[in-house]
């Protein structure tokens, strides 16, 4: 079976070898216009029309008039603008697949999160900033307000790739674990939360974790009435988009002690302009969208992507599909 592949991705030279080497057996197009940005809507392209397979941020206006489309593999985790009933819908009646990339980023992610879970306890960034700053030795403040993860409470906001990810790298701590999800689907060492139980969760938590994908059920998930419901000596951490979080009531619970802390690797909007409050609100720590990065990014992708191309060739299940 000889397909017609299409990227509009821009690999570092290794990774482009390893595509053309993987799909030697295929038609290999590249886009005129290359994708800026996951983030970003991908540019249309004439040429789409004869496209079997999709790799990277492909139009959403090209993917449902090629009829042909027999299969798009986002170059991300978040697939936010593909994510309408419409558009599911299109692809089922067809018999055409979607997949993301979520495990090219799951580790990464948790691993971020994790980092700054035990930055926090272990007051890491407090003693930095005395580093850079007045050189002060703080001993018993630092010493004495450590805290350890064990038997502290994690609520995840979400529960795919990443949050699975997260709660196999929490395990050892001995927390108790909590996710809330849309389907409750059982999961091994991890309390399932639903819509009804949220609030008390939300009550509970010494760490709340945001993993939420943008859509219009999400926007604005922690809001106000939200974040007043965690207790004053809880964390906040959002990795998942900045459309799911109110940023004014967020900023406001900071400023006025009724959260201990927040790290956000996302925000809205993004870059971040410098003169945004977030930057300057107390106790509140901002990574630039890293959490995802991985210095092998970009063969990553490719792996997974030549990985299901196998699968896809053979008629098997694909990995990480949406629908």
């Amino acid at each position: 079976m000889s397909l017609t592949i299409w990227t509009n991705e821009i690999f570092a030279p290794a990774a482009l070898q390893l595509l053309e080497k993987g799909t030697s057996g295929h038609r290999l197009l590249s886009a005129p216009r290359a994708s800026a940005s996951v983030l970003n809507a991908g540019a249309s392209d004439p040429g789409f029309a004869l496209v079997d397979v999709a790799f990277g941020q492909p139009s959403l206006a090209d993917c449902f008039e090629n009829k042909r489309l027999k299969w798009v593999e986002v170059s991300s985790a978040g697939y936010t603008r593909y994510d309408t009933e419409e558009f599911g819908a299109a692809f089922r009646a067809r018999g055409a697949a979607f997949t993301n990339a979520s495990g090219v980023f799951a580790d990464p992610c948790a691993q971020h999160v994790l980092s700054m879970m035990l930055a926090f306890a272990r007051q890491i960034l407090p003693s930095y900033r005395d580093q850079i700053t007045d050189h002060s030795w703080h001993y018993d403040e630092r010493r004495y307000h450590s805290r350890l993860l064990t038997g502290q409470t994690v609520l995840l906001l979400g529960f795919g790739a990443i949050g699975r990810r997260l709660a196999e790298l929490l395990a050892p701590f001995g927390v108790r674990l909590l996710a809330y999800r849309r389907r409750a689907l059982a999961a091994a060492g991890v309390e399932i939360v639903g819509a009804e139980a949220l609030a008390g969760a939300l009550k509970t938590a010494d760490h709340v974790v945001n993993i939420l994908p943008a859509n219009a059920a999400t926007r604005d998930f922690m809001n106000q009435e939200r974040f007043a419901q965690i207790k004053p000596s809880a964390q906040f951490y959002n990795i998942g988009r900045g459309t799911t979080v109110d940023q004014n009531a967020l900023v406001d619970a900071l400023r006025a002690g009724r959260l201990a802390a927040a790290y956000l690797d996302v925000t809205e909007p993004e870059p971040l302009p410098p003169e945004h409050e977030l930057w300057t609100t107390p106790n509140c720590f901002i990574t630039p969208h890293t959490a995802g990065g991985r210095h092998d990014q970009d063969e990553a992708l490719v792996r997974h992507f030549l990985a299901n191309l196998v699968l896809f060739e053979r008629g098997e299940a694909l990995i990480d599909r949406v629908f």
